[in-house]
């Protein structure tokens, strides 16, 4: 195995905590569009939609959920699901279809507005900023995040959004398109990632390092599988990795 070329790299709860951002933003932006439209029916002297906080969200997951039964191509697709599932509960409620696709594009504005507001690890600029001066970044997500507006964008010159190819990980297309992209053979690049089953097994299975970030872990690792508490160590890994190929005259042992 030739040496390390390049790193790719999960986003959500790899590089920042997540839980907290998504839930402001359900909410956030289902309230924001709920407010907009009572105001803009108001000046119109119409009368407010009958969709509640708490019934509208409900039916807003369920009409999601329900869209990737029904389109499973598009599962990974979050923000399309989401507009197709706003515009269709919008018309429904009354509105008309023009006026639907307008308050369903302006709530996924709202959506990506509050998406992007995520706290990167105090630890994360400073290590990628590192990285870039020795391999190739890359990150490869299956959230909806706008990447280009994310916090940490400039460190990764190939973004994947996995949901847009339609192939959400543990898929190996968004991991074959970055490396492709890169110009990168599997086995001289590494992937970083919380999820076992999203991150690390597919690109373990397509010869990758992959490091997991979990705090708890006593399964038995597979070859080329590290695990790490959190993004902090990640130094560690690679320095190991660095020593193996010093010793092997220039080849990664495993």
């Amino acid at each position: 195995m030739t040496m390390l070329q390049a790193i790719t790299f999960d986003l959500d709860d790899t590089l920042w905590d997540n839980h907290g951002v998504m839930a402001r933003t359900e909410e956030g932006h289902y309230r924001w569009l709920l407010e907009a439209l009572e105001a803009w029916r108001a000046a119109r002297q119409e009368t407010a939609l009958a969709l509640s906080h708490e019934g509208g969200g409900q039916d807003y997951l369920q009409r999601r959920q329900q869209l990737a039964k029904e389109v499973p191509e598009r599962r990974g697709d979050f923000t399309w699901l989401r507009l197709r599932a706003l515009e269709a509960q919008l018309e429904e409620a009354g509105l008309h279809r023009s006026a639907a696709l307008m308050w369903a594009a302006s709530a996924m504005n709202e959506f990506h507005r509050l998406r992007v507001q995520v706290t990167p690890h105090p630890e994360a600029a400073g290590l990628l900023a590192a990285l870039t001066e020795r391999y190739q970044l890359a990150a490869i997500t299956n959230g909806n995040i706008h990447l280009q507006r994310q916090p940490l964008a400039s460190y990764f010159p190939v973004a994947i959004a996995a949901g847009e190819l339609l192939a959400p990980k543990p898929d190996p297309t968004p991991f074959l398109t970055a490396l492709s992209r890169l110009n990168v053979a599997p086995e001289c690049a590494m992937h970083v990632g919380d999820s076992w089953q999203e991150d690390v097994l597919p690109a373990q299975q397509l010869g990758m390092h992959a490091v997991w970030i979990s705090e708890l872990g006593d399964r038995a690792l597979p070859p080329r599988v590290h695990r790490i508490a959190h993004i902090k160590e990640l130094p560690g890994v690679i320095e190991k990795l660095e020593k193996r190929q010093h010793h092997s005259g220039g080849v990664y042992s495993h």
